[in-house]
């Protein structure tokens, strides 16, 4: 009984070799469809191989005395591939899987230094949250701040953050993506969202899918992303719309908010960094109380509706 096993390509390079004797030639190419890296034990890699004998007509030369005028009658071709996926089923990085290895690490100091740095990204999520429902409310026709109200909108997005943030999944603070999903395709049926949140889920254990997506090209993702972001950038604009734009005050503190937005401004202070929609906002939210007017009895009040 004879066992025999074939090898895998390359995994992380193409390589590749070429043999020509008098007799024969061989040629192998190798390397990966999608890379072994050190974050990620999926990898598919092929291997493809070829070779023959032309000694038939070879042997004309090299052998004269034969008295065979096809020459010597010994001749083969041999082809050969291989596809290898590494794992058909992963299991993700789960994030508390690391940090459950660091607990020992913690300390007062450290604790203290993320609190610092996160408390006022919490307003920043809060003010960003109270935007994204309404401009999803303005695109689906029902107001989700009244239903089913800030409060429960706010528990949902922290519970979601926090268990996104637990398995080493993206935070769920901002909803311009979904919201760019929902214009595009019309579709805002909550069981057709959950549906797809628990197939994603799935298929995220599933190698030859993550695979899948590991080899879309950039240009095709830059397409998409245009698109999408281009709804949500429209959909924004349209918050604007009943601003009064006229008036100075408006204009003045849309315009901060712009620059500071589109400009890239950020602010350190040591280890803590102010990011770009941060600055926006606070720059924004003073500007605001700076210019704000106080109304007497004398004056008249614009209620917007």
């Amino acid at each position: 009984v004879m066992d025999i096993k074939t090898r895998d390509g390359n995994k992380k390079r193409v390589a590749g070799k070429v043999d020509v004797s008098n007799i024969g030639a061989q040629l192998l190419l190798e390397g990966p469809l999608l890379k072994l890296k050190d974050d990620r034990k999926t990898s598919i890699s092929f291997i493809l191989s070829g070779k023959g004998s032309y000694l038939e007509q070879a042997s004309k030369v090299f052998y004269p005395y034969v008295e065979s005028a096809d020459g010597l009658p010994y001749s083969f071709l041999d082809l050969y591939g291989k596809v290898t996926l590494a794992t058909f089923l992963s299991v993700p990085q789960f994030t508390f899987l690391t940090a459950a290895k660091s607990f020992g690490e913690l300390s007062g100091s450290y604790i203290g230094t993320i609190a610092l740095a996160y408390i006022p990204v919490a307003f920043v999520v809060f003010a960003e949250h109270i935007a994204d429902h309404k401009n999803l409310s303005s695109i689906i026709g029902q107001d989700l701040l009244k239903d089913p109200g800030l409060s429960r909108t706010l528990l949902g997005d922290g519970i979601g953050s926090f268990a996104g943030a637990l398995f080493g999944g993206c935070p769920n603070t901002t909803y311009g993506e979904s919201i760019g999903c929902v214009a595009i395709t019309g579709n805002a049926s909550v069981v057709s969202i959950t549906g797809a949140a628990v197939l994603a889920i799935l298929v995220s254990f599933i190698s030859p899918f993550v695979a899948f997506l590991d080899s879309i090209p950039a240009c095709v993702m830059g397409g998409v992303c245009m698109t999408l972001y281009g709804f949500i950038a429209v959909s924004g604009l349209k918050m604007l719309q009943p601003v009064d734009l006229n008036d100075n005050r408006n204009l003045f503190v849309a315009s901060v908010i712009l620059i500071a937005g589109v400009g890239g401004l950020v602010l350190d202070f040591g280890s803590i960094r102010i990011t770009t929609v941060a600055c926006a906002l606070i720059l924004g939210i003073i500007t605001n109380l700076m210019l704000s007017k106080k109304n007497t009895g004398d004056e008249p009040q614009q209620v917007i509706k």
